[in-house]
């Protein structure tokens, strides 16, 4: 796994960090209006937010006497497609499973047919 992905991977492992940039994906953010949202110190959130910034799934711009936070959706593309390489492991099981059904049901009908006369009321 390669640095990149493995800093991504380390911003997204915290369920503070991870909340941060769901915050960030509705509006570019100042460094005090991420910690408004949270109850932890303003120092913490800084902390919080360079992480995010080192796994590039943020950038910071100065804007006059603050920085700008804004969410990078580019830096999620390595994880996703890490994480996307493992859906065909599901898709072969799930695909297995439907097919197991489906042999049950058509067994299930074939060694038991149901007549009308079995539903008929006398």
């Amino acid at each position: 796994m390669n640095e990149e992905l493995q800093g991504a991977f380390r911003a997204l492992a915290d369920p503070t960090r991870r909340d941060i940039l769901m915050h960030l994906s509705s509006r570019d953010m100042t460094i005090a209006e991420v910690a408004d949202q949270f109850s932890i110190t303003r120092a913490a959130v800084k902390k919080h937010l360079t992480v995010l910034e080192e796994g590039q799934l943020i950038s910071v711009r100065p804007e006059g006497r603050e920085r700008i936070n804004h969410l990078e959706p580019v830096g999620l593309k390595p994880v996703a497609d890490w994480v996307n390489y493992f859906n065909r492991f599901w898709d072969d099981r799930l695909l297995e499973l439907q097919r197991a059904v489906k042999d049950h049901e058509r067994k299930k009908v074939t060694a038991h047919p149901v007549t009308r006369l079995e539903h008929s009321v006398i």
